[in-house]
């Protein structure tokens, strides 16, 4: 067979693996094929069928729905090929699912790319795909490219709206360009829109991004929650029926911190928007007083902290080597008897270990022998990231990098190739005999994934 034909192939049978772990979760995906019988030299259009995962239009749609729904970005460009290889013409509607899944996993390069198709095709793109390409732009921190694509609209005749305005002001505070970001408000006040919380959290960012970092830097944070306070409800803050149809909350198109947890109850209180912005902001800027200002006032607004901002205390205090003080918060959340949530005790971990210090490390071993009586347990994400962080001890015996490797080894998580290399070295570095069983499964492990991912073998 052709190399060209193998890798279309191999690409197929890929994707028809994920479109199968999920006919039981997506209505749809049962008509799917999954490949069922050997390559021949010569496909016929039986093996060919056996081994196509989509016949129309409306299955593709169904697949790349699915693949988002699964966060791997990174084959909807191979399922567009296929798409066009079949002969299946794409509909609008295909195209939103690609941009918005292109936004989701930052990739600007195949944003554009389904742009530039969906152009070649004769379709117009409409506001809420200019929103979604912006709003890549700002995940990718390119804010030239989100102001090109606003001259765009204006050449194309399409309106912007003020949810666009705020895009491209949030993909502009991303990169730091303060200017532009002021630029954009003066725009948006002349026209008439108000300033909602998101332009307040865009004005925030903006100066978070800013560099060099100096004392105005705080001083503005903290002025800008002041001034939020009285934001306008001239364009009320709301998710438009486009996003929500397109799973899109207002915090992910804005590429806000607190996106990831918008679905998770009693975690947020969306009406703190500009408090969370801040507070975060905190932490990157590492500053203490600033944080302990903005808490002060919080409370004089008759707020309590939600469990994201219990968070970024908690993170502020680790950050800056206050281990005590982040862990006396971490303490009294649970004491008012508050509810119990993972991503708490990941944090203590995960800001306990900045430095390595030994009762950092102490402090994050305790947290994670606390969690797991509990019965909770890390995902990929979380283990892989506590991992890596812990494999940077350069001293001690090395016990919290074993304790969640063997927590991750327990739960069968697949570790990624970044976070073993790190652990490997860390192991290599210390005096352990070379027939240890965990060496020579981590050795093993990192041989694995570099021949996976082409990397060549381990020393």
């Amino acid at each position: 067979m052709p190399i060209t034909s193998l890798m279309q192939s191999s690409v197929r049978r890929l994707v028809s693996l994920y479109a199968k772990q999920s006919v039981s979760r997506v209505p749809g995906l049962l008509g799917l094929r999954c490949i069922a019988a050997p390559y021949s030299s010569a496909p016929n259009s039986e093996e060919h069928a056996k081994r196509n995962y989509a016949n129309n239009v409306s299955e593709y749609n169904t697949v790349l729905g699915s693949l988002i729904a699964q966060r791997r970005p990174y084959l909807l460009r191979d399922v567009y090929d296929d798409m066009m290889l079949d002969g299946v013409q794409p509909i609008r509607d295909t195209f939103h699912s690609l941009i918005v899944g292109a936004m989701k996993g930052s990739r600007l390069q195949d944003s554009f790319y389904f742009r530039d198709e969906m152009r070649a095709l004769g379709l117009v793109l409409d506001v809420p795909l200019y929103n979604f390409l912006m709003s890549t732009c700002g995940k990718c921190k390119n804010s030239n490219a989100a102001v090109q694509l606003l001259e765009e609209m204006k050449r194309s005749g399409v309106k912007p709206t003020g949810q666009t305005y705020i895009c491209l002001l949030n993909a502009c505070a991303a990169a730091g360009r303060v200017d532009r970001v002021y630029a954009i408000v003066r725009d948006m006040t002349a026209a008439g829109l108000g300033l909602n919380k998101f332009c307040y959290a865009g004005l925030i960012a903006a100066y978070k991004n800013k560099t060099p970092v100096t004392e105005e830097t705080t001083n503005k944070i903290v002025e800008l929650v002041k001034q939020s306070k009285g934001w306008s409800s001239v364009e009320a803050s709301g998710d438009i029926a486009e996003n929500v149809m397109m799973g899109v909350s207002e915090e992910e198109l804005y590429n806000i911190p607190t996106s990831e947890y918008v679905h998770r109850r009693g975690f947020l209180n969306r009406q703190l928007t500009v408090y969370h912005v801040a507070l975060h902001a905190c932490v990157e800027l590492r500053s203490v007083e600033t944080m302990e200002t903005l808490l002060d006032m919080l409370k004089q607004d008759n707020y309590s902290p939600d469990v994201f901002i219990v968070i970024q205390t908690m993170r502020c205090y680790l950050h800056c080597g206050y281990l005590e003080r982040g862990v006396k918060v971490f303490e009294d959340y649970f004491s008012a008897g508050r509810p119990p949530m993972i991503e708490l005790y990941v944090a203590l971990v995960e800001g306990a270990m900045v430095g390595h210090t030994p009762r950092g490390m102490e402090i994050a071993q305790e947290t994670l022998m606390k969690m797991s009586a509990r019965g909770f347990f890390l995902n990929a994400k979380m283990g892989n990231d506590l991992l890596l962080a812990a494999a940077g001890e350069k001293t001690g015996g090395y016990t919290t990098a074993n304790y969640i490797w063997d927590l991750m080894q327990s739960r069968r998580i697949n570790v990624t190739l970044p976070a073993v290399e790190a652990y490997y070295k860390g192991l290599k570095e210390r005096e352990i005999p070379a027939d240890d069983p965990r060496l020579l499964l981590v050795a093993r492990t990192l041989d694995n994934l570099r021949l996976k991912f082409g990397a060549g073998r381990s020393a």
